[in-house]
């Protein structure tokens, strides 16, 4: 009973001094409708144990296999009922980390943690394990001003058309497989690496992320640069009282399905001061698809504050999967500069849900290749190499996007202000008010004039 009672006075002395942070500030002023709703998320707490990768045999010489020393630390740390592991300035080659309560995994600066190329290093039961995972765990961090990358390289497969001759001839010096058509190359057949799977469409479904936090309680991503995913890079899935800030999320824009954050049915989640710049989706929201999403819950009490996204397919996105709702999101004082498109709601038939107290404001967008705001319910989701269209639509789980208010969203050069394309059924009750998008082609592409209300919004162009 004592030594229970110290390790929780441990665990909140921890919490006080070493997370403590302003993060309260960001719940100031709130729109009236969330103000009573939302709770500042819970930060972990950690005891003040540390010990570094190098103790347990860790080499940062970029091509030693730290996968054990990882494994070592960890248990070293969880049988003292955790503290932070450091990884010191090098490159720590590895396999996956499998993170354990009230544990800490801090990266100094000039510290690089590079998944193996060896992709049957991250396979389970045939499945690949993602770079860095926790399952229904509590108190977990990732902080410091290292770098995780992902090795996507060796994952991913690679348009034709969206990679100079130079690049395209980089690729083929790997080995890898160049489809019959000469559009795409994958991979498989490398010179250095076996296949994971038989044929290199099987192979190409096997793509993990970089960092996934599933069931977990109180998560902090702090500082680090996540790079060059095999797929997603950040991805908390059924999580509550997380909070990323300050972090670099990156990878090629060509990168096949290379999302930046995706928030997956959470709750408690503050997302502050980071910057993306990835090959998919920005800062995305999901909610599950069909009826198994139910049981999950919506997203629910998001705030998305002083981001900055560069390219991206959309700034903030919510879809395209959302059966589990959102509820109660606030995206305010961003910047996206470069991106496909700024605001983007993407949803279908079998993958749609619904929208309450959704609360966008003050966002900055330039050089929007595409919609500054776009609501699609008819999304397909066609992974590299498939060009099969969407199959036949239904009135099941039909997208929901209502409830939502858009104000003092200032755009330069996007191609299209404002597109909506559904039915009122699926579109309505959307507010904008006090907007003004310079757009280059078209102000805007409404199915139905009651999808959207304008209040003081103004699109301009080149006269």
């Amino acid at each position: 009973m004592a030594k229970r009672l110290f390790l929780s006075l441990l665990y909140l002395v921890a919490a006080l001094t070493a997370w403590a942070g302003p993060y309260g500030t960001y719940y100031r002023n709130l729109p009236a409708a969330v103000a009573g709703k939302m709770a500042e998320p819970q930060l972990p707490v950690i005891p003040d144990n540390s010990i570094s990768l190098t103790e347990f045999g860790g080499v940062g010489d970029g091509v030693t296999d730290n996968t054990a020393a990882f494994q070592k630390a960890i248990s070293a740390l969880q049988k003292q009922g955790g503290g932070h592991l450091v990884v010191p300035a090098g490159i720590f080659v590895t396999g996956p980390i499998s993170l354990k309560d009230h544990i800490d995994l801090h990266l100094e600066r000039n510290a690089v943690v590079l998944l193996t190329p060896d992709r049957a290093a991250h396979l389970k039961d045939g499945k690949a394990v993602p770079g860095i995972t926790a399952s229904k765990r509590t108190d977990i961090s990732i902080t410091g001003e290292g770098i995780i990358d992902g090795n996507g390289e060796w994952w991913r497969g690679v348009k034709r058309s969206k990679v100079s001759d130079t690049e395209w001839n980089a690729f083929k010096r790997m080995g890898g497989t160049v489809t019959p058509k000469g559009d795409l190359w994958y991979p498989f057949n490398l010179k250095a690496f076996d296949n994971i799977a038989d044929t290199y469409e099987a192979q190409e479904k096997i793509r993990t992320h970089l960092v996934r936090f599933t069931d977990c309680e109180r998560v902090l991503v702090q500082g680090v640069t996540l790079q060059n995913s095999p797929k997603f890079h950040l991805v908390p899935q059924r999580c509550k009282d997380v909070i990323i800030d300050g972090v670099t999320v990156r990878c090629p824009w060509n990168a096949q399905n290379g999302d930046g954050i995706d928030i997956g049915q959470c709750k408690n989640v503050l997302i502050v001061r980071n910057t993306v710049d990835v090959g998919d989706d920005g800062i995305c929201m999901k909610g599950g698809a069909g009826a198994a999403a139910l049981k999950d819950g919506p997203c629910d009490n998001i705030l998305i504050e002083d981001n900055t996204v560069f390219h991206a397919h959309g700034g903030f996105v919510i879809g395209s999967e959302f059966s589990g709702g959102m509820v109660n999101i606030v995206v305010r004082n961003n910047t996206f500069s470069g991106t496909d498109t700024g605001l983007r709601f993407k949803s279908a038939p079998e993958r749609g849900g619904k929208t309450e107290n959704i609360w966008i404001s003050d966002i900055y967008m330039s050089d929007i290749q595409g919609e500054a705001v776009v609501f699609e319910t008819s999304y397909a989701d066609r992974p590299v190499g498939r060009d099969d269209a969407m199959a036949a639509a239904t009135e099941n789980f039909l997208p929901d996007f209502q409830d939502i208010h858009i104000a003092r969203v200032t755009c330069r050069d996007a191609r299209v202000g404002v597109k909506a394309s559904g039915t009122l059924q699926m579109i309505h009750d959307i507010t904008l008010e006090d907007c003004l998008f310079f757009y280059t082609e078209e102000a805007s592409q409404v199915d139905d004039a009651g999808m959207l209300q304008l209040k003081n919004v103004r699109f301009e162009t080149y006269r």
